[in-house]
């Protein structure tokens, strides 16, 4: 599958190496493709990853990855393109913080809306999935804790494309919990600000959620 990365920080080139270790086609989409970060990730990528903008990432891509700091995420989805994502599934990796001086990060948006149901509003033909925003970026991958392999929370509305998602999930190793519709991401978003306080107060960001059952 050929996957295109909106966003090329340390998410966007995480998950975008687990997906050519897959064997899939990524390019990753940047408003500044030629930058030194990038040509260091194709360097390790290898030969099926590359690197384009915004735009040219949006239209190569069969499933597209939103992966950026929301302070510039409507900006990504507007030099994307809605009409090159229209049709397409959508994996949404964002997370809406607020950074504060002198503060913990807080939520942007929370309540009765969240980033994910943004997003979809924005790309009104795209088929949006909240996942993967819950974890640190070096456990995206094949993730390995004591406990076994961890959960990884999922929702949108379209079923066939949670389908799609929950796939790659567990092909990046992880447990999956499908929790609704996509105004489930008002659960999940919260979610992972538990997950960065954690880690902030602990100075541990090796951690990861499960849902335990019996």
């Amino acid at each position: 599958m050929k996957i295109g990365m909106l966003g090329s920080g340390d998410v966007g080139q995480s998950l975008g190496l687990g997906f050519v270790s897959l064997g899939h086609e990524v390019m990753m989409g940047s408003r500044e493709p030629g930058k030194h970060d990038i040509k260091a990730w194709k360097a390790k990528a290898g030969a099926k990853a590359s690197a384009g903008t915004l735009a040219e990432a949006a239209a190569f891509a069969e499933m597209a990855v939103l992966a950026t700091q929301w302070s510039g995420t409507e900006n990504a989805v507007q030099l994307a393109g809605p009409a090159r994502l229209a049709g397409k599934v959508v994996m949404d990796v964002t997370n809406p913080l607020l950074f504060r001086p002198n503060a913990p990060p807080a939520l942007a948006v929370s309540g009765r809306d969240s980033a994910c149901e943004q997003v979809q509003r924005w790309l009104p033909k795209a088929k949006v999935v909240k996942a993967f925003n819950t974890v640190n970026s070096g456990h995206m991958f094949k993730p390995s804790f004591p406990g076994g392999p961890p959960d990884m929370f999922i929702c949108g509305d379209d079923a066939t494309a949670k389908k799609l998602i929950a796939g790659i999930c567990r092909d990046f190793g992880w447990g999956v919990i499908d929790v609704g519709g996509i105004e489930a991401a008002r659960l999940i978003e919260p979610l992972a600000l538990v997950y960065i306080l954690n880690a902030i107060r602990t100075e541990n960001w090796n951690c990861a959620f499960k849902l335990l059952k019996k």
